[in-house]
C-alpha cells in the first residue's frame, strides 16, 4: 500500500511540476529504491512511508542541493542534514528538492535561477519565498509535508500565500548541520504541512540536540502530536494594534481581525499587547541578514566546488568572473549591502547599532509573554502578488515580510495557518507567535482553529 502511495506521489509531481515548477528536481528512482527498502522493515517508524519534499538548500546525499542557484547547479551533497537523516530514521521518503529563492534571499521565489515557482491558486501569481517550492508542493496536494527554511519569513509567508500551515521553530529546535548557510544568527529549518498535525508529526521527529551543530539547544522534546487537544479555553492571545496600521490590505485586516474573534469563540482571551521596536524589524533584518550573508557566501567562489567560469587568466579574475557569473542580481545586492555595513566606519553606525535594536525586539516578546501565551499578527501585509508585479522594486519585496522578520530576530518560533480567501479567491494566513520552546502550544491553538474554521476551497491546480 505505501509503495503505492509513493509511485502516486512521484507521477503527481511528475505531472503537476510542468505548470508549477515546484520541483527543482523529481528523484523517482531514490524515492522507490527508499520505500522498498523502509517497508521490508518490522519496527514501527513514526513517518513510516511519509513522502517528504526538500527544499534545495538542505543537504540531502547524493541528491542536488543548488539552493536555486547557477553557482551550485550542478552539486550534489556528499551527506545527509541531520534533518534528512532523522527523517530517513523515521521511515519517511524524500521525493525530491523543491524551487527556492536564490540562497534563499527573496520573497516571491522570483530570484530563483530556474525559474518561479507558481503559487497553485493563480498560476499568475508568486507563491511567496524563499521557501515557494515547498509550500506549493504542500498546497497543490503532491506531499502533505515539507521542509523549507526562514531567516525572515522564508516559510510562514509562503504558507500564508498559498493557503497551508507553516512552522518556524524556535532557534536552536532544529538543527542547521547541512542547511547551507544564509544569515546563520537567523536561520531556521522549518515545516510545512496541509495541517498542523502534519507538521507536528514531522517536528518530533527532526527537533533536538546535535552534536553536529552547536546553536541547537539541548532542551527535551515532546511528541507534539500527543499534546494536541481540542481544548483552548484559557489560553490568552495577544494583539499588537500598532502592527495593524498602514501598509496592510484591507482584505486581510478584516480576515485577521475575523481570526480574533474567531479564537474568542473557541474561549481564549484576547488581550492587547505592544512590541514596539518590532517596527524597525525590516530595517535591522536587513542589515544584520545582509551582512551575515556577505560573510557566508565568500566561500562560492569557483575554486572547491559549484560553478567555475572559464577564460580566466589569474586567480583574482577567476573569483571576480565566477562570482559575477555565478550569483544572480538579488544576491549580489545582498552580499553589497553586507558588505557595506560591516566595512570600515560604517560597523558602529549600522551592524553594531542593529543588534542592539535586535536585544530590545526580542525583551518587547519576553515582555508581552508576560501577558499572553501567544500574539497574533497577520502573516504577510497582502495576497499573493503577480509575477513581476514587484520585481522591480526591491523595497516593497522586502516589505512582504514585515510581519514575519521580528520573530527570527527574537529567536521566538511561530506559525502561519489559513484564515480564509479574498474576494478573488487567494488564500489569507493569520500569524501565531509564541514564546521559547512553545510550539506545542502554537500547534494546539492551530489545530482548534483549523478544525473548527477550515479553508474550504482548494486551489485551482491540485492533485486528486
Amino acid at each position: 500500500m505505501i509503495i503505492e502511495e509513493i509511485e502516486r506521489t512521484l507521477d503527481n509531481a511528475e505531472r503537476l511540476n510542468p505548470q508549477l515548477n515546484s520541483f527543482l528536481s523529481i528523484e523517482r528512482e531514490h524515492a522507490l529504491s527508499r520505500i522498498h527498502e523502509v517497508s521490508k522493515q518490522t519496527q514501527p517508524k513514526p513517518l513510516l512511508g511519509t513522502a517528504i519534499a526538500v527544499k534545495d538548500n538542505i543537504c540531502t546525499r547524493g541528491m542536488r542541493t543548488s539552493c536555486g542557484s547557477h553557482i551550485l547547479h550542478n552539486y550534489k551533497a556528499h551527506y545527509d542534514a541531520t534533518a534528512i537523516k532523522r527523517l530517513n530514521e523515521a521511515g519517511a521518503v524524500v521525493i525530491g528538492k523543491t524551487n527556492m529563492d536564490e540562497f534563499a534571499m527573496g520573497s516571491s521565489n522570483e530570484s530563483s535561477a530556474f525559474g518561479s515557482a507558481k503559487n497553485p491558486w493563480d498560476l499568475n501569481r508568486v507563491p511567496g519565498g524563499s521557501s515557494g517550492g515547498s509550500a506549493v508542493a504542500v498546497a497543490s496536494g503532491v506531499v502533505r509535508v515539507a521542509l523549507g527554511s526562514e531567516t525572515g519569513g522564508s516559510v510562514r509567508q509562503p504558507a500564508s500565500l498559498c493557503g497551508i500551515f507553516g512552522l518556524k521553530p524556535t532557534y536552536g529546535r532544529i538543527s542547521r548541520y547541512g542547511l547551507v548557510a544564509f544569515a546563520s544568527s537567523l536561520d531556521n529549518i522549518g515545516i510545512f504541512g496541509l495541517t498542523s498535525l502534519d507538521a507536528a508529526r514531522v517536528l518530533s521527529v527532526i527537533a533536538g540536540r546535535d552534536e553536529l551543530d552547536s546553536t541547537s539547544a539541548d532542551v527535551r522534546v515532546p511528541d507534539y502530536e500527543s499534546t494536541i487537544n481540542d481544548d483552548i479555553k484559557g489560553k490568552t492571545i495577544g494583539i499588537p494594534r500598532e502592527l495593524f496600521g498602514e501598509g496592510l490590505d484591507d482584505q486581510v485586516r478584516n480576515a485577521v481581525e475575523k481570526s480574533i474573534d474567531n479564537f474568542r469563540s473557541l474561549g481564549a482571551e484576547i488581550v492587547d499587547v505592544e512590541i514596539p521596536y518590532a517596527k524597525y524589524g525590516i530595517a535591522v533584518y536587513y542589515i544584520i541578514a545582509t551582512a551575515e550573508a556577505s560573510s557566508n557566501l565568500a566561500r562560492f567562489d569557483g575554486v572547491r566546488y559549484g560553478f567555475r567560469a572559464e577564460g580566466s587568466h589569474n586567480l583574482r579574475e577567476m573569483y571576480m568572473k565566477t562570482r559575477e557569473e555565478g550569483f544572480g542580481p538579488e544576491v549580489k545586492r545582498r552580499i553589497m549591502l553586507g558588505t557595506y555595513v560591516l566595512s570600515s566606519g560604517y560597523y558602529d553606525a549600522y551592524y553594531s547599532k542593529a543588534q542592539k535594536v535586535r536585544a530590545l525586539v526580542k525583551a518587547d516578546y519576553q515582555k508581552a509573554f508576560t501577558k499572553c501565551d501567544a500574539i497574533l499578527t497577520p502573516t504577510s501585509p497582502s495576497t499573493a502578488f503577480k509575477i513581476g508585479e514587484r520585481s522591480d522594486d526591491p523595497l516593497a519585496m522586502y516589505l512582504s515580510d514585515i510581519y514575519t522578520v521580528s520573530a527570527n530576530l527574537a529567536g521566538v518560533p511561530a506559525v502561519s495557518l489559513p484564515c480564509g480567501l479574498s474576494s478573488d479567491g487567494l488564500p489569507i494566513g493569520t500569524q501565531l507567535i509564541g514564546n521559547f520552546w512553545s510550539e506545542g502550544t502554537l500547534i494546539n491553538l492551530a489545530n482548534v482553529y483549523e478544525n473548527q474554521f477550515p479553508l474550504g476551497a482548494k486551489p485551482v491546480v491540485f492533485a486528486e
